[in-house]
């Protein structure tokens, strides 16, 4: 077999360019992907806009007060908060099951609830008098289906324009996930990340928290000296 100038044979030289070749960006020496840092310029929803348009939903559609509300308390993707069921609710113990197949990252888990949710999802059931496998979020049009993406979209679009927020800085569904990321970087990372449904707690750093200058400056407060004994 023909050897190249360096001695190895063709096959072998490709491979070890292929190996030690420049690695695209975004990707290791291994070609593991490693997460984006989202476009900085996307911004996090702060508690007045919330509220804002948690005030608005009444005049949008029937569920989106719902789906805003589970969407605010539990940082999940609309995705998964529009196809959970009723069985997936448990009211008494105050937690949600997120469905590993109704989740773009397949990650089956479970979470507690707050008060304000469980308040809500217990009148919700009252009116829609379903149980068992019914979907929480059902179509205005079909309880025999979910919500749509479009429709879910189309409300939080609404909403938007009742609420008056700002134009052009891209808020979306995704703009309540920072929120949760950031109002809640007290909480350990593997936690938050469960809580959030974030399967990577990398990611959440990366894509979702956002630097704030209050934490710093009582995290400077709390700062402890460094001596020869250890921190004092």
């Amino acid at each position: 077999m023909p050897r190249s100038e360096s001695g190895d044979t063709p096959n072998v030289e490709r491979e070890l360019r292929r190996v030690f070749r420049k690695p695209r960006p975004g990707l290791r020496r291994d070609h593991a992907r490693l997460p984006k840092e989202e476009s900085p310029r996307r911004p996090t929803l702060t508690a007045e806009r919330y509220d804002a348009l948690l005030a608005k939903a009444g005049q949008v559609g029937a569920g989106f007060e719902l789906l805003l509300v589970l969407a605010h308390e539990t940082a999940h993707r609309v995705g998964a908060i529009r196809m959970l069921r009723w069985s997936d609710v448990d009211l008494d113990g105050k937690r949600l099951r997120w469905r590993s197949e109704d989740d773009n990252i397949g990650l089956e888990h479970e979470t507690p609830l707050t008060d304000a949710v469980v308040g809500l999802l217990t009148r919700h059931r009252g009116r829609q008098k379903a149980i068992g496998d019914s979907w929480v979020c059902c179509s205005p049009n079909d309880p025999a289906r979910p919500i749509s993406r479009h429709l879910a979209r189309d409300w939080w679009q609404r909403g938007a324009v009742l609420a008056k927020l700002p134009k052009g800085q891209r808020f979306g569904h995704r703009s309540l996930r920072r929120q949760f990321a950031t109002e809640m970087k007290h909480t350990p990372l593997k936690d938050l990340a469960h809580l959030g449904g974030w399967k990577s707690p990398q990611t959440l750093l990366l894509c979702y928290q956002r630097p704030d200058e209050a934490t710093q400056r009582v995290a400077l407060a709390g700062r402890r000296k460094l001596t020869a004994n250890g921190i004092s």
